[in-house]
């Protein structure tokens, strides 16, 4: 999928760029795998604002994806790939033998009337789902499950895929895009290939409308603010955080501060942690 730019109509357009979307075949979405987003604009039951910078934006529905692929030893025909307004991935819909219909996230690769199954003893062709016990290792893969029957968790996002490095014991080594090494059960379901849509990283918004049509409000720098809106707030002109590091308004440290707990209950299947030299 390419990136497609404009003419400099206006300083907006001059940066702006948009994808293509080649890869897309099928414009209208299926009904009976749609359901209501209810807004909240970043509030919580009590009406309180928990997460900043959200409200707005055009209206969507959610689109049922199917990331268990529980329907196995049964082809399905690939009847058309779709933009998924709720993931940067796009979406393939596809029709088993039965007539039941499914959305998966859509690999590279994949096209109309392409064939996919869930399976023990599935090809290995994108699209296919099935056990790591029985992924050649060196593959490719996506939607992996990290909990057994629960469904796909990691590697869901557009342009990514891991690598299954190592198979030992009741354990599969698995690369995640970055760069981390993680243990997985070889039970767990994984899909062969690489996400789709792998330009969606270098699309440029280019204005801020754009941005609020996605649902994203204005954030305000706290060193334009008063002391009392935030902790780098105040002084003459432009002045300096005047602290050791940069604070979240509520005085924690940021950009760049872990948060992760120095002792975590998943700590013992993390194998590299990523950008670990």
């Amino acid at each position: 999928m390419g990136i497609k730019s404009f003419k400099p109509v206006t300083p907006s357009r001059r940066q702006m760029t948009v994808l293509t979307n080649e890869e897309i075949t099928k414009t209208e979405p299926e009904k009976s795998l749609l359901s209501k987003i209810k807004k909240n604009a970043g509030r919580n039951v009590s009406g309180r604002i928990t997460v900043r910078h959200q409200g707005g934006g055009a209206k969507r529905k959610y689109r049922k994806i199917d990331f268990k692929r529980n329907k196995t030893d049964m082809e399905a025909t690939v009847i058309g790939i779709e933009y998924d307004p709720n993931r940067s991935a796009n979406i393939a819909l596809i029709e088993y033998e039965d007539g039941d219909k499914a959305y998966i996230i859509a690999p590279v690769g994949l096209t109309d009337g392409n064939k996919v199954i869930s399976a023990e003893t599935a090809d290995i062709k994108p699209g296919n789902c099935m056990p790591i016990k029985s992924i050649p290792v060196g593959t490719i893969i996506h939607n992996i499950e990290m909990m057994i029957g629960k469904g796909a968790q990691l590697v869901r996002t557009a342009g990514a895929g891991a690598q299954l490095m190592a198979k030992e014991g009741s354990y599969a080594h698995i690369r995640m895009p970055s760069g981390e090494m993680r243990l997985i059960p070889v039970e767990c379901k994984a899909t062969i290939g690489k996400v789709g849509n792998t330009d969606y990283s270098n699309v440029v918004i280019g204005k801020a409308g754009r941005r609020r049509h996605m649902g994203v409000r204005p954030t305000v720098r706290g060193s334009v603010m008063n002391p009392v809106d935030h902790p780098h707030g105040g002084g003459e002109g432009k002045a300096p955080i005047g602290k050791p590091g940069p604070v979240t308004p509520w005085g924690k440290p940021t950009l760049g501060y872990k948060t992760r707990k120095k002792k975590h209950r998943t700590d013992k299947f993390i194998v590299k942690r990523r950008n670990q030299k």
